[in-house]
């Protein structure tokens, strides 16, 4: 029999049932979905059960529930995802931006909030979306931004991004590996490169989906890492961070690769809501004038 999608409450109680198989919090996800495609929030959604959704919505849940039952990502059939409080185009040509990656822009915004406001200059290398890029220049008004990534097509997607918030005067995007060929010096080397290592992404489902040149971190995971942080020490201004995201079981071992770059530097690692290991924090010692 042909499910109910003529209403909302009809709508949100099929798509919750259809996805109970694959879905951690199906419920979330069928009021997200809905909310998308018709251009509402959750809580309208919730408050306006008896509301027809018509045709065109009724063919785009439809749509939309079929593509998540394939198991494409819910932030890629709607285009768009939101991370630290900001709403940013995603495409399958970038990584959907996750909560985890929030404590890294927390830690660089807490640190670039206690330096003198005039000319700070930080680096996003691997921007992805711009996510990283956009969210740091958005809250500190006068920070001037380098943003990179390997990729063109990502980089299509940051500049939209970047467009997207109106921050084109202040964020400069590059197709580069990382810090190559970038000029520094900067205040802020900010990054969540790729780190999940070779065997071990490929047993995971974000491989049939999320781009893949943003998640491989080569056999043991820290490849990029090693040359992000060989290319941080040459471009760190005096008295800079950085700010390096990391999978959950690498803290020791990212940890030793910096004390090899950064011998003198305060390194410590910083734990997500979890309690797992999840960034890199490096503040080499100043030196001496």
């Amino acid at each position: 029999m042909k499910p109910d999608l003529t209403t909302v409450g009809a709508g949100l109680a099929a798509a919750r049932s259809r996805l109970a198989a694959t879905s951690d919090h199906p419920g979330l996800d069928a009021q997200t979905l809905l909310a998308g495609l018709t251009g509402t929030s959750r809580a309208w959604l919730l408050a306006h059960p008896d509301e027809k959704l018509g045709p065109q919505a009724s063919a785009r849940l439809e749509l939309g529930l079929r593509r998540l039952e394939d198991g494409l990502p819910l932030p890629y059939i709607l285009g768009e995802w939101e991370f630290y409080g900001l709403r940013f185009e995603v495409t399958p040509d970038v990584l959907i931006p996750r909560p985890e990656t929030e404590l890294l822009v927390e830690a660089g915004l807490g640190w670039l909030k206690s330096l003198p406001a005039a000319g700070r200059r930080a680096a996003d290398p691997g921007t992805g979306s711009g996510c990283i890029a956009v969210s740091l220049a958005a809250a500190v008004p006068d920070l001037q931004m380098v943003a990179t990534d390997i990729s063109p097509m990502a980089l299509r997607v940051a500049e939209r991004n970047v467009d997207r918030h109106g921050l084109k005067e202040r964020i400069c995007l590059s197709q580069a590996d990382l810090l190559s060929g970038i000029t520094g010096p900067f205040d802020l080397i900010c990054s969540n490169p790729p780190y999940i290592p070779t065997k071990t992404l490929r047993s995971l489902p974000v491989f049939a989906h999320e781009p893949t040149l943003a998640l491989d971190g080569g056999p043991d995971g820290l490849a990029c890492i090693r040359k992000l942080l060989v290319q941080s020490a040459e471009r760190l201004a005096d008295g800079g961070l950085v700010l390096v995201e990391i999978e959950a079981r690498q803290g020791a071992h990212a940890a030793a690769l910096a004390r090899e770059c950064f011998p003198d530097a305060e390194i410590s690692i910083l734990k997500d809501l979890a309690g797992l290991d999840r960034v890199l924090r490096i503040e080499p010692a100043v030196r001496q004038r």
